[in-house]
């Protein structure tokens, strides 16, 4: 429910600053009945899979389970839309429908951190991310949650502008929205409380870093005792230790996604390549491009 509505609000809050219908949707469950989700709150359905209308994209949302709700006849309906031209996206879980029917080899996608494992397993040959959204010219994905609303963000912006992305933006009370190889979760931190807040506030940071002063307010603590603990901890400076975590996500971002480098350097709060590149190179031995380079050498 949290994925769909994510969705859905954005392109409503839209049409109504628009002052016209920017975006139309319909919901199309199996039979056309009601739709009981996992909150246990029901969700009315425009019409049933072989009632539906022809329409140029189509999300599949899914949440738990997913492959309990895919069989032959969900398959067969799937490969239809594909084949009549349909842009195919998942949220959430629903990239498992679409990967069953054999509509996302060689692509890459992402959904919830908490599937990845298995659905690598059962589908070698889908490349899975953990992004929170992916846009390809094949199709779309997200990884449900709030991440929809980074999706529909980036639909408003492309179509209709900054301007207008930015209002729905502000109507949603969201915070600038995330870039598609933003991560999904943060990663394990050290056990020392203060220490631990100061790297989830970097990690939740890394396309638009935080000052270390302005991260030592929202700690409640001086610059200067925020220095002092990172070298009693981790032997570095705050400074040098957001830096490296950047650099590090990034140096990911270039091995598992195709993501440009700027759209990489962006992600990782780096304002042009020309910095991003001396910071990566000094960090790893090796330009940003010679790293892509070599990650499709081994992939090949």
């Amino acid at each position: 429910m949290v994925a769909f509505f994510s969705a859905i609000e954005p392109l409503r809050i839209a049409n109504r600053i628009g002052g016209k219908t920017l975006f139309e949707w319909d919901l199309i469950s199996r039979d056309g009945e009601p739709v009981v989700a996992s909150n246990g709150m029901t969700l009315a359905a425009n019409c049933s899979l072989r009632q539906a209308p022809w329409v140029p994209s189509l999300a599949v949302c899914a949440s738990f389970e997913p492959q309990s709700s895919i069989d032959d006849e969900l398959i067969g309906w799937l490969q239809a839309r594909a084949a009549d031209d349909c842009i195919l996206g998942g949220m959430d879980t629903g990239c498992y429908a679409l990967a069953a029917a054999g509509l996302l080899d060689d692509q890459t996608v992402t959904l919830h951190w908490e599937c990845l494992p298995d659905f690598r397993a059962r589908f070698p040959r889908v490349d899975a991310v953990e992004s929170v959204y992916e846009i390809t010219v094949e199709g779309f994905s997200c990884a449900g949650g709030s991440a929809a609303i980074d999706m529909s963000l980036d639909l408003i912006r492309r179509r209709h502008g900054d301007d207008l992305a930015a209002q729905v933006r502000d109507q949603l009370v969201h915070e600038q929205g995330r870039l598609p190889a933003s991560r999904q979760r943060d990663p394990v931190v050290p056990q020392e409380p203060l220490l631990q807040r100061a790297i989830a506030l970097m990690e939740a940071n890394l396309e638009w870093p935080l000052g270390i002063r302005e991260l030592a307010d929202e700690l409640g603590i001086s610059w200067r005792r925020l220095d002092r603990l990172f070298a009693r901890h981790l032997n570095t400076s705050p400074q040098q230790s957001y830096l490296a975590r950047r650099l590090d996500h990034a140096h990911w971002l270039l091995r598992k996604t195709p993501h440009s480098v700027m759209q990489i350097a962006l992600a990782c709060g780096f304002a042009s390549a020309s910095s991003f590149s001396r910071a990566f190179r000094r960090r790893h031995g090796l330009t940003p491009s010679q790293l892509r380079l070599q990650a499709l050498s081994n992939y090949a």
